[in-house]
């Protein structure tokens, strides 16, 4: 294993563009703030701390960023179809969002989410997780996988680079599957459908994933190729270990309470046992995959944002075009 990943390294200037907060909320300029404390609760996961402070000086200047990114590939494409001759056609906008296990990347996607679609040329924003990706448990049972949930191998990775192909190439309707975190495996014969949206949010643990040595011997497209902005959340280890230990200690009185849960037995555990259980799974699963995986696709990311022991970013780097 590689050693640890820390969070305020910072990256090439010959290739990045570095922000701190007060730097970064001065590119807001103009762009209004029409979001709500209720809008806020609704977004959150556990233990994510998101202000309208936090959407004002970090989510505004993004999103403003974005909006510009978007009006830009649509007036490539118009140009485009213009030249050949062709009606316009309408080509979403894929934005990728990576990150570790607890990182908070899926508030920030659906953040993203909110925000964009109050802009008035792209009002419909879809957002789509990897977790529906992911074989079935009795897939991951016969390849021996369940140890390695969440790790690359574990996702049905040509069936996501479909998916994106469908969308990208303007499929009027595409269906992707969904996953319950109850119960803790895809649900068999229900879709979530997307109907050619004008931005698409994609995320997940290992969407930055560069082609293996097999892929690029066959020429194959790996899911990232289908990104026009990617987007990484970091934090150190240290950080993203305690904030899973909070959140897995929490869920004992929430998501693990229902009966249903797969996770139900971790419920009746005490908080000893709880936290060593937790400390193990980070260990053992999610640190690795981290260190292996995920963190190695930090610098493929256009934007890292990289977040404090408070969950509040500190600091964003930008790669220059």
């Amino acid at each position: 294993m590689n050693g640890p990943v820390q969070a305020e390294r910072r990256h090439d200037p010959a290739l990045y563009r570095s922000f701190d907060r007060k730097e970064w909320a001065k590119l807001r300029a103009a762009t209004p703030l029409e979001v709500t404390e209720e809008d806020l609760s609704r977004l959150l996961s556990f233990n994510d701390a998101l202000s309208l402070d936090e959407v004002r000086d970090i989510y505004l200047p993004m999103t403003r960023l974005l909006n510009l990114y978007v009006g830009a590939l649509q007036d490539l494409h118009t140009s485009t179809d213009s030249f050949f001759g062709r009606r316009s056609r309408k080509v979403p906008f894929v934005i990728g969002v990576a990150g570790s296990v607890a990182v908070g990347k899926s508030t920030t996607a659906r953040l993203l989410q909110l925000l964009l679609a109050r802009w008035p040329n792209h009002p419909r924003v879809d957002l789509v997780t990897t977790d529906g990706f992911l074989y079935p448990t009795a897939e991951l049972e016969r390849r021996g996988l369940m140890g390695r949930k969440g790790f690359p191998e574990s996702y049905d990775v040509r069936r996501m680079v479909r998916f994106l192909a469908d969308v990208k190439g303007g499929c009027p309707v595409v269906n992707a599957p969904i996953y319950s975190h109850l119960a803790y495996d895809i649900v068999e014969g229900e879709y979530q459908v997307v109907q050619q949206p004008d931005i698409l949010i994609f995320e997940g643990l290992n969407v930055l994933q560069p082609p293996s040595e097999r892929e690029l011997e066959a020429n194959r497209p790996v899911v990232s190729d289908f990104f026009d902005f990617s987007i990484y959340v970091d934090a150190v280890e240290a950080d993203l270990e305690r904030w899973y230990l909070e959140r897995f200690l929490a869920f004992r009185q929430t998501v693990f309470a229902d009966e249903r849960s797969f996770f139900h037995r971790y419920s009746k555990l005490s908080d000893i046992e709880a936290e060593a259980t937790a400390r193990n799974t980070w260990a053992t699963i999610n640190l690795p995959n981290l260190r292996e995986n995920i963190a190695p696709t930090r610098e493929r990311a256009r934007l890292i944002v990289q977040k404090g022991s408070d969950h509040h970013v500190e600091r964003l780097e930008l790669r220059k075009l």
